[in-house]
């Protein structure tokens, strides 16, 4: 799914992780609800028309429901249990971020411009510079404003460093 490539929704997980897929269909919008669970989803019809009735904030576990649903008929539970344990861990703080997407890197000592796009998050140099003087791209929930930041031991105090496009992207680098 999707107008381009980059945007597409792939069902082969070399082509969209389980986790991308998992986070695509979490963040669906709010009026896709109903027509996606209903769709894409073999639950009962009374727990469709119940979790897209809920308002607000609390839509928000319907949409759970249907990226872990929608990513288990796809890629099995076990990968979708994965995918949303990944999606805790980033977004509330549980879980492990074990099953984030990641890359493994020779070397922490390196430019925030090639470590970006070695992660894929952009597709050139100058994307990459773009980003960062726009204030998109924080690692370690730190906003990167130098497109010449070196990263360096202390990003990687955890043993893994998270570079983070937007509210959205996440993607963890690895020695």
């Amino acid at each position: 799914m999707g107008k381009t490539e980059k945007g597409a929704l792939w069902l082969d997980p070399e082509k969209t992780s389980p986790y991308e897929f998992y986070q695509y269909w979490r963040n669906i919008e709010d009026e896709s609800v109903e027509t996606v669970l209903s769709l894409l989803t073999f639950l009962p019809m009374e727990e469709v028309k119940r979790l897209a009735s809920l308002e607000n904030e609390k839509i928000n576990e319907a949409k759970k429901v249907a990226a872990f649903e929608i990513t288990k008929l796809i890629h099995g539970e076990e990968k979708a249990k994965k995918a949303e344990e990944a999606a805790n861990a980033l977004f509330s703080g549980e879980g492990s971020t074990e099953n984030m997407p990641s890359t493994k890197i020779s070397d922490k000592n390196i430019n925030i411009v090639d470590a970006l796009i070695l992660a894929k998050i952009a597709p050139s140099k100058s994307q990459a510079r773009t980003l960062i003087n726009q204030g998109g791209i924080s690692l370690n929930d730190e906003k990167i404003s130098d497109i010449n930041y070196m990263l360096s031991e202390k990003d990687f105090s955890k043993g893994y460093a998270i570079l983070k496009k937007g509210k959205k992207i996440f993607h963890k680098l690895e020695v």
